[in-house]
């Protein structure tokens, strides 16, 4: 990466990190609210009721997929609402202009999704430890799964930017798409309590996939194949990136 293209990347992505950061109550602690009354009624209300889960409080075992869930919808929603608004307003045409390679422009966007992800998840950890002691069994592996979740909602979320035609479609994925997956990706239950039905249906939910790969980081517990989940969630990665950066080359949403 020469000078002049890395200038054009650290230039949107500080645009984009300025652009979540200077509305944090909008942007940051509404995630950080949302979990405080997760851990409150499911953690401490039903979870004195349930008991344990594979010899994990209840708290304990659902905090993984409490933590991931803002993850993917901060990640989403932030390249797909500035990317939109670029495309409204017009200025993504001065970007694209400019003499920035189409690759770079998409990983300024999806950087600035994947830095508002780790600052969510990072409040949202912080409360969680007034509720638990729970410790980062992998913090390693951890912060990868983190990566790579952020990464892959924040490409998603660039390719509706794209296809959406007003404000309202960029609230199509996430309340018919995020929310049935999640809620159905064992964030709440292991998958195994899931009727035979939606369990075998879960192998087709990257969510699913996410929290568990998300849940060993933090337990140590294997829920799924590991392998298989890593191969699934970096295979979906891959290809949405390459979607997203065809999209952008062939100017669609933006030329047309």
């Amino acid at each position: 990466m020469n000078y002049e293209v890395f200038i054009g990347f650290k230039t949107i992505v500080v645009k984009e990190t300025l652009r979540f950061a200077r509305i944090w109550i909008q942007t940051i602690l509404p995630s950080v609210i949302t979990i405080f009354l997760y851990i409150t009624i499911f953690g401490n209300f039903i979870g004195e009721r349930i008991g344990t889960i594979k010899d994990f409080s209840y708290v304990d075992y659902i905090i993984p997929g409490l933590i991931i869930m803002p993850i993917i919808t901060n990640s989403y929603m932030n390249v797909v609402g500035s990317f939109y608004s670029a495309r409204f307003q017009k200025s993504v045409e001065e970007v694209l202009v400019s003499p920035v390679p189409n690759y770079i422009i998409l990983l300024g966007y999806i950087t600035g999704g994947v830095l508002r992800a780790f600052c969510v998840g990072a409040a949202v950890y912080f409360v969680t430890t007034y509720f638990t002691e729970l410790k980062i069994s992998n913090l390693g592996f951890t912060l990868i799964i983190t990566f790579l979740t952020a990464f892959l909602f924040s490409t998603a979320g660039f390719i509706n930017a794209v296809f959406a035609n007003s404000f309202d479609d960029i609230n199509i994925v996430p309340t018919f798409v995020l929310a049935p997956l999640t809620y159905l990706g064992g964030t709440f239950y292991p998958i195994e309590a899931l009727p035979i039905f939606w369990k075998e249906a879960s192998i087709f939910n990257p969510i699913a996939h996410l929290v568990s790969t998300f849940r060993y980081g933090f337990l140590d517990l294997v829920e799924t194949d590991l392998t298989l989940s890593l191969l699934i969630i970096i295979s979906l990665v891959v290809i949405l990136y390459l979607i997203a950066l065809t999209l952008l080359s062939k100017g669609i949403g933006i030329k047309n």
